[in-house]
């Protein structure tokens, strides 16, 4: 069994979800944070606490940097200093061609996706760095295999968003090696959950299937797996790694 707290931005439904339900059930004390799905939130919740798990939710808008650092305050009061982060709060927003994209829109996106992702970090590091007298820890961004495709005629203003992650992730593993943190990525492609029809187009997972070389879209299960891999001891000499998660895409 995995000991340690644990919290999940945007943990109330999808990726989040998944890796809140099985990380309790791997050992961990899990927060998760929501910024409106009160209802989905406390679903996971009772799921974790009926299967003997511990857990709690917390809303925090990830936009909102001083909910953030109420967040993780609220967290250090419950079960003590967070030792996994996993920051996956975060959105694709509409589908639009880039010539179609405004300021408002991309400015909510890298808000979102970006500095909340950030501002999670910085909050995590504080606690886990052994300069600062924490016992070092684990951290993994949830990005996106649009980061490397591109996402043309959809998504480009979301890929540009992931593409910082993916840069956010290398420098900060570079530089908080050495004080006990480990952050790494995973970039999942088609995934089974409710993002799509979030964005607009609920069938693209289906119409995607024949590019994808394993033929079939990819759960948050199984994404779930690779983040719960990547925090645990058996990832002890992998950080700064961008794992894709695609099928093969």
């Amino acid at each position: 069994m995995m000991t340690g707290v644990m919290i999940v931005t945007g943990g109330s439904q999808g990726i989040g979800a998944a890796t809140a339900r099985m990380a309790a059930a791997r050992g961990y004390k899990v927060a998760i944070s929501y910024r409106s799905g009160a209802d989905y939130a406390a679903k996971v919740v009772a799921d974790i606490e009926a299967a003997g798990g511990t857990a709690m939710a917390v809303q925090a808008d990830a936009t909102d940097e001083k909910a953030t650092e109420a967040l993780f305050a609220a967290v250090d009061r419950a079960y003590g200093p967070v030792t996994a982060l996993v920051n996956n709060a975060g959105s694709t927003g509409p589908i639009r061609k880039l010539d179609a994209v405004d300021s408002a829109m991309l400015d909510g996106l890298m808000q979102l996706n970006v500095t909340g992702c950030f501002i999670a970090l910085r909050e995590a590091v504080k606690r886990m760095a052994t300069d600062r007298g924490g016992s070092g820890g684990a951290i993994v961004n949830v990005s996106s295999r649009a980061s490397e495709i591109g996402g043309a005629n959809e998504f480009v203003h979301y890929a540009a968003t992931k593409g910082a992650i993916d840069s956010f992730t290398i420098g900060a593993s570079r530089e908080l090696g050495g004080r006990g943190i480990r952050v790494n990525a995973v970039n999942p492609g088609m995934i089974d959950t409710e993002i799509h029809a979030k964005a607009g187009d609920a069938g693209r997972t289906t119409r995607a299937i024949p590019v994808i070389p394993l033929g079939r879209v990819g759960t948050a299960d199984e994404v779930a797996k690779v983040i719960l891999w990547l925090l645990s001891d058996e990832a002890s000499y992998v950080t700064g790694a961008l794992v894709p998660i695609g099928g093969g895409r």
